[in-house]
């Protein structure tokens, strides 16, 4: 084999392996639309709605839905200085917000409102010990990335559970006005999650809440 033919089968190798990971990506990684501000539903309404839901059926959302839902939950409210939906101590924005579906377990990118790929593979019945976890259409897995907070072990719990807590209490009222099922879980094997989820030492699973349609 001549030189030039070596030369044009390495560059088409090259474009291949290129063309096939940009081909990956924008099948499987998710552009999320703009959160939509239409809903009608007052805030003391969403407050009287609220409620904690265990019976599921299998229905999707739809990608407005899923794209408010994650706004709602963590996003980014203020375009300004990245700052999100829900607060955190010192803003260091420690939690991280997994999503689980039967496609596949995604990471919820706030600052691109964006969906990356982690794992094409439907996890949604290790996200807790329910039966019910693995027919609902999204549930949210909340780890902490303990690197990015200050302080001791025991602030380092106290905060991740409290900023955990805002979090799911925005997903709570979004689920309310939406007409939407949810309920936050800490019936979780966290070892074994963390393991599939190829989650690193520092990053650990705080609560799941499932999202769907209540049967």
């Amino acid at each position: 084999m001549n030189r030039t033919i070596r030369v044009a089968l390495t560059v088409l190798c090259f474009v291949f392996l290129i063309s096939s990971r940009l081909i990956s990506q924008t099948t499987y990684d998710i552009q999320l639309l703009p959160p939509a501000f239409k809903n009608n539903a007052t805030l003391m309404q969403a407050l009287q709605n609220r409620k904690s839901t265990r019976s599921y059926i299998e229905k999707e959302l739809s990608l407005q839905q899923l794209s408010d839902l994650l706004w709602a939950a963590n996003g980014v409210n203020r375009e300004a200085s990245g700052k999100r939906t829900a607060p955190t101590a010192h803003d260091e924005r420690e939690i991280d917000v997994y999503v689980a579906t039967a496609k596949g377990l995604y990471l919820y990118d706030a600052d691109n409102h964006f969906l990356t790929l982690v794992l094409k593979e439907d996890i949604r019945a290790l996200t807790g010990k329910q039966k019910f976890v693995k027919k609902a259409a999204v549930n949210l897995v909340f780890v902490a990335d303990y690197d990015k907070i200050r302080g001791k072990r025991k602030s380092k719990d106290f905060c991740s559970a409290t900023d955990t807590g805002f979090i799911s209490q925005n997903v709570y009222l979004y689920c309310a006005a939406e007409g939407l099922a949810t309920v936050v879980r800490g019936w979780v094997n966290r070892e074994r999650l963390a393991k599939k989820m190829g989650l690193r030492k520092e990053q650990k699973i705080i609560l799941a809440q499932t999202v769907g349609y209540a049967k």
